[in-house]
């Protein structure tokens, strides 16, 4: 059995102000980081061009989503604006306990609770911009909201961005190549931190 195998799972957490491109770093990291599986969270949003059902949203109704958390089956659950997410607690505890490392892209909200939850069990990376201008031309670029929107986004990134400090790492994404390469570092560091391997140094204990 692989050392790697024999440790528990790591809980790697990644949060953002929105527009920072953390999805993005998300989903390209799933790709191209081995071993990395993803959690998909329950929202009560509708989908978003391109999002599928199952793959990057379980998108359930206001009602479900409540019978879920009332039901104690969440980890995590945030309102963002006018929705509701959750990390399902049953696919993440069974993850940790067979050793297999999983991926949250979740708020600062969701982030605190699971961290509470599974102290010794989680890395956390904080994601952000060079600059909030760059943040604002982003936002934009999207074109699917309108300046409302826009403006209530970027009022909450700006105090979203002050938890940087709360997180075990911060990467800034000028350039996405440039943050797969940190993220793949990140991951790697952590799969060989001292605590997490306890088991496989057994045999030097003796």
């Amino acid at each position: 059995m692989s050392l790697d195998r024999r440790r528990r799972g790591i809980i790697f957490i990644l949060s953002a102000p929105s527009g920072a491109g953390k999805t993005t770093i998300s989903r390209a990291a799933l790709q191209r980081i081995g071993g990395l599986e993803p959690s998909i969270s329950l929202t009560t949003r509708t989908p978003r061009g391109g999002e599928t059902d199952g793959i990057d949203y379980r998108f359930v109704s206001d009602e479900e989503f409540r019978r879920i958390r009332d039901a104690g089956e969440l980890a995590e659950s945030a309102q963002v604006f006018d929705a509701h997410y959750g990390t399902p607690r049953g696919p993440l505890e069974r993850a940790v306990a067979e050793g297999r490392d999983i991926l949250l892209d979740i708020d600062i909200q969701g982030a605190r609770q699971i961290r509470r939850c599974y102290p010794s069990d989680t890395a956390t990376i904080f994601v952000l911009p060079p600059s909030f201008g760059e943040l604002e031309q982003r936002l934009r670029g999207r074109g699917t909201e309108d300046e409302a929107a826009i403006q209530r986004r970027l009022k909450r990134a700006r105090s979203e961005a002050e938890a940087w400090n709360e997180y075990d790492y911060l990467i800034i994404n000028a350039r996405i190549e440039d943050s797969i390469v940190q993220l793949d570092a990140i991951v790697a560091a952590e799969r060989m931190r001292a605590a997490r391997l306890g088991p496989e140094l057994e045999p030097w204990r003796s």
